[in-house]
């Protein structure tokens, strides 16, 4: 897809406007997030998602649209799993409940921007070594194996652990105690000092570094384009505010998800295998289309949102039984 820098540089101020608009609209006052506005915001965070792919298929055709969506439903149910991380984040952190929101839209901020950085190093590298397909494909099949791994340790008592960007700050600079409104800085005794909000909100902005590791090389094992890796990204994180209300309860009944994740990345995997394969002159080596991607994605994520609800009424209707008898 042939992406013009007036393309680009419209689009970057485009989705700043979104944020600040998504800011001053539903993120300025702090408050307790209701089912309902987050459901609306994430409604209207997927339609904006649907018409910017839409934008695409009129722009440059059905190819570059087709690897938006599937790189957005790529990333945006790899963020899902993110999310687990984020409730271990606000509990590690006792944030109030009329602040996570403030926390949470800082944090995606910090999240994208480091994403950008990321992915245009990941762009340079693809352009210039197509052998660097071997090793994101056999990367995601190692990360797709593991996922399977911790899914079946069944680990129930998780906990949060600071990264070394995080423990470096904290150790460097003197913070406050207890949270001080939204404030990130404060001035006591002649000291400046930082918050509690400044930590959480980098919490969450470097812990999603480390999803990236995985999420990253596996959209670009469905598109090249850094166009479309970058928007991809974007609308998949600036949603994730609003998911973590609205589904933040039913995170626990998706018991199956990681299971699906590891399928979905292990196929990519594969297919980045077979197209650096083919790249390096294997005849034998098939390319796996966007059609067939996509479709393969919904499917997973599809079955595995079913057997784990199934899973969890089952479990509950078990508990219910036990505590009846």
């Amino acid at each position: 897809m042939d992406v013009s820098v007036t393309m680009w540089v419209s689009t970057i101020l485009v989705l700043i406007a979104l944020i600040v608009a998504d800011f001053f609209i539903g993120g300025r006052k702090p408050h307790e997030v209701s089912i309902k506005e987050a459901g609306i915001w994430t409604a209207v965070w997927v339609a904006l998602a649907v018409l910017f792919g839409g934008f695409l298929w009129w722009h440059s055709g059905g190819k570059p649209a087709g690897e938006f969506f599937a790189g957005y439903i790529t990333e945006k149910s790899l963020s899902v799993d993110n999310l687990f991380v984020f409730i271990l984040i606000m509990g590690k952190f006792a944030v109030p409940r009329i602040y996570q929101q403030r926390v949470l839209m800082f944090g995606v901020i910090i999240a994208l921007v480091l994403r950008a950085v990321f992915i245009a190093g990941g762009a340079a590298l693809v352009s210039e070594f197509s052998w660097v397909f071997f090793i994101f494909g056999g990367f995601l099949i190692w990360t797709a194996w593991k996922l399977v791994k911790e899914a079946r340790a069944e680990e129930e008592d998780e906990e949060f652990e600071e990264n070394r960007v995080l423990k470096s700050i904290t150790r460097r600079f003197p913070a406050t105690e207890d949270y001080r409104g939204t404030r990130l800085f404060v001035r006591e005794n002649g000291r400046r000092l930082i918050t509690p909000m400044l930590i959480v909100m980098l919490a969450i902005g470097t812990t999603d570094v480390l999803f990236a590791l995985d999420s990253i090389p596996a959209i670009f094992g469905l598109t090249q384009d850094p166009f479309i890796v970058f928007t991809a990204n974007a609308f998949a994180l600036m949603g994730l505010r609003q998911l973590y209300f609205l589904i933040g309860g039913l995170l626990k009944k998706l018991v199956h998800l990681s299971y699906g994740l590891s399928v979905i990345l292990g196929f990519i995997g594969v297919k980045l295998v077979l197209h650096a394969a083919h790249e390096a002159g294997a005849t034998w080596a098939p390319e796996i289309g966007i059609p067939f991607s996509l479709g393969f994605i919904v499917v997973v994520l599809a079955i595995t949102t079913f057997t784990s609800l199934r899973a969890s009424k089952k479990a509950e209707q078990a508990e219910r039984e036990k505590l009846d008898a």
